[in-house]
């Protein structure tokens, strides 16, 4: 039967949204270099309008990789450096009083933006990181009672020092929850660090994104049509099973105090599927479920104490839980 001419539309728009999105590796390499599995943590994020935590040390490229994609994808975006003294109003906004007026008027914080790279998220008391949360899943921040709704897309990209831990408030796991995926930022191989000197060398500069040469190959509408495309991606019967398989067999594991939640279960689901429509299919696989499965489980589960002295790291129970859970065919 002939595909009628709505959806042959929704499917042509679907295929430029998707030739669109690749080609995002490409124009934020011209900036970042090495990190495309970031890139794509990043965009199979915005495809299920979830939030992503970014890990990794200082120096390799966390605040720029997430300029580069806004610039990227032509969004708007705002950075937040989280500090002990930061206020939640700081973050959300508040009401001023307008002198003239004699009345109060809210003045819109930084949230208010597409892309909120919330800087070393931990370095700020938890009263302040709640101030994310209704943001991260409600999409609208409450002022005096008076609900205000977040554009759209939005996306918080929070970040975090792995080996910094002095004077900071680690994210409770109520809040760890609400990211969609974490992603694990390492340090560049040999080639590509050779490379980001000799840019550098070159005249590059990381604050002028322009020169650089980074120019907008998506946008909002894409976006769109991508995620309309992704609410269509098959997930057969098997591999829901699979994925709660998996979220069970965290919760089972001698070596968590704490496995997977019904949300991560759904999370590992969702980024699965935008993987799968990423890489050209109209349905889920197994390997799509294993390619997230790190990113969006690593954070949800929580180490007994003799098992991290021991050495064990939540990904390494992760890949043990995909080694023991049997495979649907």
């Amino acid at each position: 039967m002939a595909p009628t001419t709505d959806s042959a539309g929704n499917t042509e728009d679907a295929a430029a949204a998707r030739a669109s999105l690749e080609t995002l590796r490409t124009e934020i390499a011209k900036a970042v270099v090495g990190q495309d599995p970031a890139v794509t943590g990043l965009v199979v994020a915005l495809l299920c309008r979830g939030h992503v935590l970014l890990e990794g040390v200082p120096g390799v490229a966390k605040t720029l990789l997430v300029r580069a994609l806004a610039s990227a994808l032509e969004l708007d975006t705002k950075r937040v450096q989280f500090t002990p003294d930061l206020m939640p109003s700081d973050v959300t906004g508040s009401l001023v009083y307008d002198t003239r007026t004699a009345e109060f008027s809210f003045q819109p914080g930084p949230v208010f933006t597409n892309l909120l790279l919330a800087d070393e998220i931990n370095r700020t008391p938890p009263k302040t990181q709640s101030s994310l949360l209704e943001a991260m899943e409600e999409r609208q921040v409450t002022v005096d009672g008076t609900p205000r709704p977040l554009p759209e897309p939005f996306l918080v990209a929070a970040t975090q020092n792995p080996v910094e831990y002095e004077g900071t408030y680690p994210l409770p796991e109520a809040q760890l929850d609400r990211f969609l995926l974490k992603l694990t930022i390492p340090l560049p191989s040999r080639e590509d660090e050779i490379d980001v000197l000799t840019r550098h060398a070159s005249g590059f500069d990381p604050r002028d994104l322009r020169a650089a040469g980074v120019r907008p190959v998506a946008g909002p509408d894409d976006l769109e049509a991508a995620r309309a495309a992704v609410a269509e991606t098959t997930v057969s019967a098997e591999i829901t099973a699979y994925v709660v398989d998996i979220c069970r067999a965290t919760r089972q594991s001698p070596s968590l105090t704490l496995g997977v939640s019904p949300r991560g279960a759904t999370a590992l689901l969702a980024a699965a599927r935008a993987w799968a429509w990423l890489t050209g299919r109209d349905y889920v696989t197994p390997d799509d479920v294993k390619a997230l499965a790190l990113a969006a489980l690593r954070h949800r589960v929580q180490l007994r104490p003799e098992a991290e002295m021991e050495g064990v790291t939540a990904d390494s129970v992760i890949n043990s839980v995909l080694a023991q859970v049997p495979v649907p065919r």
